[in-house]
């Protein structure tokens, strides 16, 4: 008796070292996530989480391995709820709590102060959805997106609206963000490159609900295409508006009104083949079928459609642990230069950065809406 009492703590402790040392070779490598998850771009933010929590809980699932360990992803999700000073302030927050890189944010008024802080910390970030070209344009080595830039994007739009549209009369509208007024100076500055004219140009804000104002000083110019900077919640009233006052153009965007809500927004306001927006990315060809594929494994998971940019954000998850695995180690200083020259083959397209961090050939997709069902046009590069 006196002999297995002396023993058994010591099996115990043995058994104790044995699950000590196993735990001890799993790494935590935890990854940072910030949108907008409250106020009014809020559907935003939580498709965006969804596509981080895929792309994590995915490459959980396949058990990787960095340096010879098993690595468990942990996501960080943080709200910057679309503000400029609550996104420096998550920022900070996740470089004190040593991320190993950050996914986010979501738009270019909060990614672009963001970046400086991941900067000066040595954090590699990767935008899914930010597309103010100043984001990349800042010098930094930490800072890629997944998406075109603004200058592609408005500047597809601004010709298009021109070309084909055959637009006489443009007005544009944006409401003040780094977002909203930067794809409506590149859509402004591409309608005047094609030979087109810009009647009236005003600005809201991304809170405003009442344009009657502003709509009443355009329709005096007779406008058949109407362009707004912004995001589809303030794009749907905008619709509804446009309809009461008997403004007939088209309505023009860029991503950020290009969602499955935008009907919802717009209720009656919006009439079949009106709305023409670009959505950053798209796919061609052989490539469908793999967007086609995510779309179904979101649905079955959450029980809703993507809204936009969730592919974006599983593909930028899903990059930033391909880089890790190639330069076998989950530090930003050694898998950074990796990351800055990976090609990654994700649902939306080749993932591959140029010197500033924007992605190369990026395409662009144009929509419309039938019936208050996103309809696409066209893949444009």
């Amino acid at each position: 008796m006196q002999h297995k009492t002396k023993l058994a703590p010591l099996a115990g402790a043995i058994v104790f070292a044995l699950a000590s040392s196993a735990f001890a070779q799993e790494v935590v490598v935890k990854l940072g996530h910030v949108a907008p998850m409250s106020g009014g771009q809020a559907h935003y933010g939580r498709d965006n989480a969804n596509g981080a929590q895929m792309a994590i809980e995915e490459l959980n699932a396949k058990g990787v391995t960095i340096g010879g360990k098993k690595v468990k992803f942990e996501a960080l999700m943080e709200d910057d709820a679309a503000d400029p000073k609550q996104g420096t302030a998550v920022a900070q927050k996740l470089v004190d709590a040593k991320v190993n890189g950050v996914i986010g944010h979501l738009n270019s008024g909060t990614t672009i102060p963001a970046s400086k802080i991941y900067h000066d910390a040595g954090i590699p970030q990767i935008s899914p959805s930010a597309t103010n070209p100043k984001y990349t344009q800042q010098g930094f080595k930490t800072a890629f997106r997944v998406v075109a830039n603004d200058a592609q994007l408005g500047g597809t739009l601004g010709k298009y609206a021109v070309k084909t549209l055959k637009g006489k009369s443009i007005a544009v509208i944006d409401d003040q963000t780094a977002y909203g007024k930067g794809v409506a100076d590149e859509f402004a500055k591409a309608v005047v490159a094609a030979g087109g004219k810009i009647a009236k140009r005003e600005a809201t804000n991304d809170k405003a609900t009442d344009f009657m104002a502003i709509l009443t000083a355009i329709k005096g110019k007779k406008p058949d295409v109407v362009f707004f900077g912004g995001m589809d919640n303030v794009a749907g009233p905008m619709l509804r508006q446009m309809k009461q006052l008997g403004i007939n153009a088209k309505f023009m965007g860029g991503d950020g009104i290009c969602t499955s809500e935008l009907a919802k927004f717009a209720g009656d306001g919006m009439s079949d083949g009106q709305v023409v927006c670009a959505e950053a990315g798209g796919v061609m060809g052989d490539q469908q079928k793999k967007m086609d594929e995510f779309v179904d494994r979101y649905k079955k998971k959450f029980n809703q459609d993507v809204q936009i940019y969730a592919p974006y954000v599983y593909d930028a998850t899903m990059t930033m642990a391909a880089a890790m695995q190639k330069a076998n180690s989950a530090e930003p200083a050694k898998y950074l230069p990796v990351l800055a020259k990976i090609k990654y083959d994700g649902v939306t397209g080749k993932i591959e950065f140029d010197g500033k961090g924007d992605i190369k050939d990026g395409t662009l997709t144009l929509y419309t809406y039938k019936a208050g069902k996103k309809e696409k046009i066209a893949v444009v590069k």
